[in-house]
C-alpha cells in the first residue's frame, strides 16, 4: 500500500511539474477538453465557432511546447519566458483571425492546421539538439518512450474508468451515457498529453539533478533494442527488397501511376523513424541499417517521383499529389545528406521536415494555390480543345464524349468541394455542379464508380412502367449468372410463322455473357455481348441506379434482317479479382425475325 501511495504521489508531482513547466499548453488542453465535452453534450454538429476554436487550441498547445523548449535552449529567451508565451498567445490569436472568415472547416483549414502542428512538433523535438547541446537521437528516443508510456497508461486508465462507470450503472444507479465520452475526452486529451509532457526532461538544464534525469530518460530499454534491431530493421529490409524487385520488374513493363506513391511515402516515413531509433544502437543489424538505408532510399523514392510525375501529367496537381511529391523530394534530400553525414547530425531530419512543411503553406507555391491553378488550367484546356470554351465564353455542347464528361465532372466537383469555383471566372457566380452543369456546359454530370479493387454496381428496371413490345415477334424472360460454367449454354426454342428459331444464352466468363438469335441449324443470325453495355450504365450520371427507365436499360442489335432487343431487369456487377467477382443479368429478350417473303 505504501508503494502504491508513493507511485500516486510521484504521478501527481509529475503532472504538477508539467502544468508549471508548460502553462500555456495546459491552458489550451483544458480549453480543448471543455469544448470537447460541450460538443458531446450537444448530440449534434456544434456551431462553426466551436469547431474553429478546437483547431485554434490544438495549434496553441503545440506552440506552447515549442515556446517552452526554445526558452530552455536559449538563455536569453529563458529570461524572457513571459514574452515567449505572450508571442505564442499572439500567434494563436492570429491563427484564429485567419480562419475566422472561413465559411466551414473545409479541407484547407484542416490541412493548414495539420501542417502547422507538424511543423511545431518537428521544431520542438529538434530545439534541444541545436548546436549539439543534446544528442538528437536521444531526444527522439525520449519522446518515443514518453509517448508510448503515456498511451499505455491512458489506455489502462480509460479501460478501468469505463469499467467502474459500467459497474455503477449496472449495480447502483443509472449513469448518463455521455459519461463514457466525457471520461475519454478528459483521459485522452488532458491526462495523456500532460503525462507525456511530464516525462520529458529539461534537456538543456545545467543543474546536476536535471542532467541525471535526462541521462536516465535517454536509457535504451532492452525490449526496444530487440524490437528495433531484430524485428523492425529486418522487416524494413525485406520490404525494401520487394520494392527493388518491383522496380526491376516494371523496367520492361508499364510504369505504375497509382498505388506506388502512398506505399513508398509510408515506407520512407517509417524507415526514417526506425533510422533515428537505430542510431543509438551498436549491434550489427543497426550498423548495416544506418549504412544502407539512406542510400537505398534514394532510388526507391526516385521510382515514386516518376510514378507521381505520371499522375501529375495525366490528372494535374491536387493537394495530396503535391504533398506526396514534396515528401519524395524531402526523402531524396535526406537520403543524400544521411549518406555522407554521421548519425549525430540526424537533427537535420526534423529541421528539414519542418522547413518543407512550412514551404507547403506559403503562397504562391503552397499546395492549395498550386492545386487550384493546375485543376482550373486543366479544365480550361479540355473545354477549349472541344470548342466549349473560347475567349472566356462557354458554348454548350450536348454530344460530348464520355471521357470529357467524366473528367469535367470530376474537376468541377473537386473545385466545388474546395470552394474554388469562385476563381473560375467564366462560370456563373452561383454555379453548382449537379444543378447547373447541364444548362451551363451542355451535358449532365457523369460519374465513374471505381472506388476500390472490389466494388459493386446494381441497376434495376422500374417495373411500375409498361414495356412496349411493338415490332417484335416474341418476348422471353431469362437470366444468366456468374456461378454458371463457361459454355454452359441455355437454349430457348420457338417458332414464328412455322419457322423454327432459338435464342441461346452463353456464359463466356464470370462477367461476360453472349445472347444470340439462331436458326434451327444453330447458325447465328444476330448476337451481342452484355458486359460492355452494363459497364456503360455505371458512368451515366449520379442518379440512383435502382429504378431506371427501360430506355436506359435497353440494348438493341440488328443483323441478317433480324432485330434483337434486350431490356435488362436487373444488373449486378462485382468488380475485382476475388471469388465473388462477376456479373448477374436478368433480362427480357425480344426478337423480330424476317417474314418468309423477305
Amino acid at each position: 500500500m505504501n508503494s502504491l501511495f508513493k507511485a500516486i504521489v510521484k504521478l501527481v508531482q509529475g503532472l504538477s511539474k508539467a502544468v508549471l513547466r508548460f502553462p500555456f499548453t495546459v491552458f489550451c488542453l483544458i480549453c480543448a477538453t471543455v469544448l470537447t465535452c460541450y460538443m458531446i453534450s450537444l448530440h449534434k454538429t456544434p456551431d462553426l465557432i466551436i469547431q474553429k476554436l478546437m483547431f485554434v487550441f490544438l495549434l496553441g498547445s503545440f506552440l506552447g511546447v515549442t515556446a517552452q523548449f526554445a526558452c530552455e535552449r536559449f538563455q536569453l529567451l529563458g529570461r524572457l519566458r513571459l514574452g515567449a508565451y505572450l508571442l505564442s498567445a499572439l500567434l494563436t490569436l492570429g491563427y484564429y483571425w485567419i480562419i475566422l472568415p472561413a465559411p466551414a472547416i473545409d479541407y484547407g483549414v484542416g490541412a493548414r492546421t495539420s501542417v502547422a502542428v507538424f511543423s511545431m512538433f518537428c521544431l520542438f523535438i529538434w530545439l534541444p539538439s541545436f548546436q549539439g547541446k543534446f544528442d538528437f537521437n536521444s531526444v527522439g528516443l525520449i519522446h518515443f518512450k514518453s509517448a508510448f508510456t503515456s498511451i499505455l497508461y491512458s489506455g489502462v486508465l480509460a479501460a478501468g474508468l469505463a469499467s467502474i462507470i459500467g459497474a455503477v450503472d449496472t449495480l447502483l444507479f443509472r449513469v448518463n451515457s455521455d459519461s463514457y465520452s466525457y471520461m475519454m475526452a478528459i483521459v485522452w486529451i488532458m491526462f495523456s498529453t500532460t503525462y507525456y509532457l511530464s516525462l520529458l526532461p529539461r534537456f538543456n538544464s545545467q543543474t546536476e539533478l536535471e542532467q541525471n534525469y535526462a541521462q536516465e530518460a535517454s536509457h535504451y530499454p532492452r525490449f526496444l533494442d530487440i524490437l528495433v534491431s531484430y524485428i523492425a530493421v529486418p522487416l524494413i529490409a525485406a520490404y525494401s527488397l520487394v520494392l527493388l524487385a518491383y522496380f526491376v520488374k516494371i523496367l520492361n513493363t508499364k510504369w505504375p501511376s497509382g498505388h506506388l506513391g502512398p506505399m513508398i511515402l509510408a515506407y520512407s516515413a517509417i524507415g526514417l523513424i526506425i533510422y533515428i531509433l537505430a542510431s543509438r544502437l551498436e549491434n550489427r543489424f543497426a550498423f548495416f541499417y544506418q549504412r544502407i538505408f539512406p542510400k537505398l532510399l534514394i532510388p526507391v523514392v526516385v521510382m515514386q517521383l516518376i510514378s507521381v510525375y505520371i499522375r501529375l501529367n495525366a490528372y494535374g496537381v491536387t493537394e495530396s499529389r503535391y504533398y506526396v511529391a514534396l515528401f519524395g523530394i524531402f526523402s531524396i534530400v535526406i537520403g543524400i545528406i544521411l549518406s555522407f553525414k554521421p548519425v549525430n547530425k540526424n537533427g537535420l531530419i526534423a529541421l528539414l521536415a519542418a522547413g518543407f512543411a512550412i514551404f507547403s503553406v506559403i503562397p504562391p507555391v503552397d499546395a492549395f494555390n498550386v492545386s487550384r491553378s493546375s485543376q482550373i488550367a486543366r479544365l480550361e484546356n479540355m473545354l477549349q480543345a472541344e470548342g466549349i470554351l473560347a475567349d472566356g465564353k462557354i458554348s454548350p455542347k450536348t454530344n460530348a464524349e464520355m471521357t470529357l464528361r467524366l473528367e469535367t465532372t470530376s474537376i468541377l466537383n473537386y473545385l466545388e468541394r474546395r470552394n474554388y469555383l469562385e476563381e473560375v471566372v467564366w462560370l456563373p457566380d452561383d454555379f453548382q455542379t449537379n444543378r447547373d452543369m447541364q444548362k451551363t456546359i451542355g451535358f449532365e454530370p457523369a460519374y465513374k464508380y471505381m472506388w476500390s479493387d472490389i466494388n459493386n454496381f446494381y441497376a434495376n428496371l422500374d417495373m411500375q412502367k409498361p414495356l412496349s413490345i411493338e415490332g417484335y415477334d416474341i418476348l422471353l424472360q431469362a437470366g444468366i449468372y456468374r456461378g454458371m460454367e463457361p459454355r454452359e449454354n441455355m437454349t430457348y426454342k420457338f417458332e414464328v410463322r412455322g419457322v423454327p428459331y432459338q435464342i441461346v444464352l452463353e456464359p463466356i466468363s464470370s462477367q461476360e455473357a453472349q445472347v444470340s438469335l439462331q436458326n434451327a441449324a444453330g447458325e447465328k443470325m444476330v448476337s451481342t455481348g452484355l458486359y460492355d453495355f452494363a459497364v456503360s450504365i455505371t458512368g451515366i450520371s449520379n442518379r440512383p441506379k435502382d429504378a431506371l427507365d427501360s430506355e436506359e436499360l435497353t440494348l438493341d442489335v440488328e443483323g441478317s434482317n433480324c432485330k434483337l432487343r434486350i431490356i435488362f431487369q436487373n444488373i449486378n456487377i462485382t468488380y475485382g479479382s476475388g471469388g465473388d467477382a462477376g456479373a448477374d443479368y436478368s433480362m427480357f429478350i425480344l426478337a423480330d425475325v424476317p417474314s418468309k417473303n423477305q
